[in-house]
């Protein structure tokens, strides 16, 4: 039996997030380990375990993985959430980093001086960047690529959520996208995943803004 699957990162979202949605969809369990000191940082240190010194970290059949997009697509590989040819895989891939781009912007709000100056620019970059690509992608499409779920729609799906958090009603008129959202959110592996009392964090908040302080020795606001 294959040992299961171990990440390691802070009880929050962060940019571990996208690789617990991945694995939900794939209706893979996992377990974690929460980073709350310096001590277990500078022990994974020490241990040869984070190459460029840096979390996420996933322990994955037996190998010590790091840096989100690795990770991502090596989950999705496995669990046959990728694409089956190379045009297909490379469709996914500029799909899932322009999501990764508008995301990033999302995550940095609370780690930055002016939160409130960013919104503006990432709701007009979504709206008029991004959010067309893929209403344009899912017209008459249930999936954005190959006709069948892949690792593109979960990020999506996970991408939709974070904005109408920040931005409620901006999918009004993305009807598509929207139609898609409901959809996914209906499956039951990812129905569970965004239930009470799943593995889904909250967003981050000031304790674990201290706590990342205190393991990395940073002062937030970054500059």
């Amino acid at each position: 039996m294959a040992e299961k699957i171990v990440l390691h990162y802070f009880n929050t979202r962060g940019k571990m997030e996208s690789i617990r949605w991945l694995l939900a969809a794939a209706d893979v369990d996992f377990d974690e380990v929460f980073l709350t000191t310096r001590e277990q940082y500078e022990k994974l240190l020490s241990d040869g375990d984070l190459m460029f010194q840096q979390v996420p970290m996933v322990e994955i059949d037996g190998m010590k993985l790091i840096q989100t997009k690795a990770i991502y697509n090596y989950i999705a590989e496995k669990y046959k959430l990728h694409g089956t040819d190379p045009k297909e895989r490379v469709m996914i891939n500029m799909y899932l980093e322009g999501l990764m781009d508008l995301m990033e912007m999302i995550t940095r709000l609370p780690l930055i001086a002016n939160p409130k100056a960013q919104l503006d620019t990432i709701e007009s970059k979504a709206k008029e960047r991004y959010l067309p690509v893929f209403e344009k992608a899912l017209c008459e499409k249930v999936h954005l690529v190959g006709g069948r779920l892949t690792c593109a729609d979960v990020l999506l799906c996970e991408c939709t959520l974070m904005l109408e958090e920040k931005f409620p009603g901006i999918l009004a008129d993305f009807h598509n996208i929207k139609a898609f959202q409901g959809r996914m959110t209906q499956l039951p592996a990812i129905k569970k995943f965004l239930s009470p009392g799943s593995k889904r964090k909250p967003q981050v908040d000031e304790e674990m803004l201290k706590t990342v302080e205190k393991v990395f020795k940073i002062k937030f606001p970054l500059p």
